[in-house]
């Protein structure tokens, strides 16, 4: 029986999904995000470990708020880490009539085996994906993450080949992504695909420097300032203008 690695638990989302959500964030990233506010998520190591079952189980004790649209999300950390453990906690939603969101950066995406089977049918059971798109420019994400975007942007041609819905997101950082060149660049890649059934326009903000200094991480943005209403009315126009006539 696969235990999967447990960061924490929420019992009402309204930000991660459609309707209310029971969230289940796992522990484990392989990104390292300058603005990221879980940094507490990074390492792998955990004691907290629980089965698909148990964290159904505790899920559905608020099935009656969920109400037609709600369900369960998957966030982190990253899930794709644990795909073997999502597999089954997605198998089994399925089989309870459970919606199921996955929260993911697609960083441990690739199409070689066995991880693009594994993949395939995770695909084929999640009923929506909300992907982060960190920066479109390979080099610039590499700086902004550690890792370049090229296997991110493939997962997402393949969600949308493959016909999954997908939320996209983008943090709006000033000097890193607030940029309106690459934010066009953006709105372009997201017009190649035919499955975005919405943008979301995240603004940047430091209330989780204070995980990275308990953990002794130096965090590198502390001079930077959220963007302003402007700033993201912007980005919106740019990114989301399309999505919100839908």
């Amino acid at each position: 029986m696969i235990k999967g690695k447990i960061h924490s638990l929420e019992s009402f989302g309204s930000v991660d999904g459609p309707g209310v959500r029971f969230l289940i964030f796992l522990q484990g990233c392989p990104m390292r995000c300058r603005y990221c506010h879980n940094a507490d998520t990074w390492r792998t190591d955990t004691d907290n470990l629980m089965t698909a079952d148990e964290l159904l189980d505790r899920a559905q004790r608020y099935r009656s708020y969920w109400g037609k649209n709600g369900g369960v999300t998957v966030s982190g950390g990253e899930p794709l880490m644990q795909i073997d453990f999502l597999l089954e906690l997605a198998k089994k939603a399925k089989q309870r009539g459970i919606s199921l969101c996955v929260d993911t950066s697609g960083q441990p995406f690739s199409r070689k085996e066995p991880f693009f089977s594994k993949f395939r049918e995770l695909a084929r059971l999640v009923d929506l994906f909300i992907v982060d798109i960190k920066h479109i420019d390979s080099g610039e994400h590499r700086r902004l993450t550690g890792h370049s975007n090229e296997n991110i942007l493939d997962m997402l041609r393949f969600l949308s080949e493959n016909g999954n819905p997908v939320w996209i997101r983008q943090v709006l950082v000033p000097g890193i992504t607030d940029n309106d060149d690459f934010l066009r660049r953006t709105r372009a890649f997201i017009d190649t695909l035919s499955n975005v059934q919405r943008v979301e326009v995240l603004p940047y903000h430091s209330l989780g420097a204070y995980k990275w200094k308990a953990l002794g991480l130096d965090y590198t943005l502390d001079d930077v300032q959220p963007p302003s209403a402007e700033r993201v009315k912007n980005a919106e126009k740019i990114l989301c203008e399309k999505e919100q006539v839908l």
